[in-house]
């Protein structure tokens, strides 16, 4: 079934917020094999001139993508068929230990690919003034039968 191109330009309600913690930010780095004191130590990252522990630049994959989005049977989307396509990130400020953020994620585009299917979703994170922090830009692919 192919994605439903009704879905293009659709923003959905803000997630609720993701508390970032130093201990998330930590398993973060480790798992991506990042020894970069200022992910872990919050004197490192002070004299490095940041208020804390700071997240590593991919760190909001965390919690940009999976909103409810995906789950919508509307949309067509087979989740058992998806792969990551690309990423990236435009960043206001860096992410810190202490941050509350909320996802709020816009369908910008459904195209076919070959037998593929791109659905590109663009995410606006923000803290809990309202401030843009980041904004992701994500490209999942659904493989096609």
């Amino acid at each position: 079934m192919a994605l439903n191109t009704d879905f293009i330009g659709r923003t959905f309600p803000p997630s609720p917020p993701y508390e970032v913690s130093r201990v998330k930010i930590r398993e973060f780095a480790d798992a991506i094999g990042d020894g970069n004191p200022i992910y872990r130590d919050p004197e490192a990252a002070r004299a490095a001139g940041h208020p804390d522990v700071v997240a590593p630049p991919t760190f909001p994959i965390v919690f940009s993508l999976g909103g409810d989005y995906f789950a919508d049977p509307d949309l067509g989307l087979n989740y058992a068929m998806v792969v990551h396509g690309e990423q990236r990130f435009e960043y206001k400020r860096p992410v810190v230990a202490g941050d509350a953020l909320t996802a709020q994620a816009t369908i910008a585009d459904i195209r076919k690919a070959g037998r593929n299917e791109l659905l590109k979703i663009v995410t606006e994170i923000r803290d809990t003034a309202g401030e843009l922090v980041v904004t992701t830009y994500n490209t999942i692919v659904e493989r096609g039968a």
